[in-house]
């Protein structure tokens, strides 16, 4: 199946803690706000018109998943997959206006994507003056789904998602799109919401001066720094104002023969032989970090 999905394309969350989100944003991670206004506000690390999008609302919760197509015609045929895949298109429209085309569905188990093309990106404007470590960009997400043998057969379906390695239980999978990132969503099994958002560092300095800044915001890390072996990527993972996870991560491994590549099946799941099948650097994740759950807003 042609990979119609290429990448992580933004995240929108509702807040009602814009002020506090957008100041740890713009002097943790470093990002910019790039507009203000009609209920929103938007944030970038780079050059790209928006990744983060801050829905001003009465409660804090993921609002959706934006899924990167690279044509329109992909956008097309994504949106065609949907119904055989058993999920509901709610809006044929792009949601925002650096996006050329875009719709969003929702699936039965309550989670909502939007696959869109490009968002629209200034490569001379990738960096930006900043008191924050200065992400590179937005890379991955991880959600949450009661069912997720289902959600990884319909993100396949519609937008040619590949699995690169699950647990053998499928109570956490990885899943990859045409830019061959090992992973640019990850499937967790418990109640539906989104787990963690995660932006790309390209230095390892950087994890020392999150650390650092994170004290100075009276913050610390849940988890890490460490390395994942389902990835390779090296992370650390802290929690914004509007309570949701943010990670960190550097160096993550690419799928380099795609036509000959076959998914990584994890069998331990039993601690304490399994804490290295999923830290190389052997510090197991607490609970906290285990149990997260960033609830998705209620479909209406």
């Amino acid at each position: 199946m042609t990979h119609l999905v290429h990448a992580i394309g933004h995240m929108k969350i509702n807040t009602n803690v814009v002020d506090a989100v957008v100041r740890e944003s713009t002097e943790i991670l470093g990002l910019k706000v790039t507009h203000k206004g009609d209920g929103q506000t938007w944030l970038s690390s780079n050059g790209r018109a928006v990744e983060l999008v801050l829905v001003h609302a009465d409660e804090n919760s993921a609002h959706t998943i934006g899924l990167e197509a690279l044509t329109v015609d992909a956008v097309r045929a994504a949106e065609a997959n949907v119904a055989s895949a058993g999920c509901t298109v709610v809006s044929r429209e792009p949601s925002l206006s650096c996006m050329a085309a875009g719709f969003t569905f929702v699936t039965p188990e309550g989670l909502r994507f939007e696959i869109h093309t490009p968002i629209r990106d200034d490569l001379a404007a990738r960096r930006h003056p900043t008191y924050g470590v200065s992400a590179n960009r937005m890379d991955h997400i991880n959600l949450l789904t009661p069912d997720p043998a289902a959600t990884r057969r319909q993100l396949e379906i519609i937008g040619g998602l590949r699995l690169s390695e699950r647990l053998v239980n499928d109570s956490l999978s990885w899943m990859y799109g045409g830019n061959r990132q090992h992973h640019i969503l990850g499937l967790v099994k418990g109640k539906v919401g989104v787990h963690h958002i995660s932006f790309e560092f390209l230095d390892a300095s950087q994890f020392i001066r999150l650390g650092d800044t994170l004290d100075r915001f009276d913050k610390q890390m849940l988890w890490g720094p460490g390395r994942h072996r389902p990835g390779d990527n090296v992370y650390s993972y802290y929690i914004d104002p509007a309570g949701a996870m943010i990670e960190c991560s550097s160096g993550m491994s690419l799928i380099a023969d795609d036509a000959n590549f076959t998914a990584n099946v994890i069998t331990n799941l039993e601690r304490p032989g399994n804490v290295r099948a999923m830290n190389v650097w052997g510090t197991p994740a607490p609970l906290e970090w285990r149990e997260f759950n960033f609830p998705f807003a209620q479909l209406g």
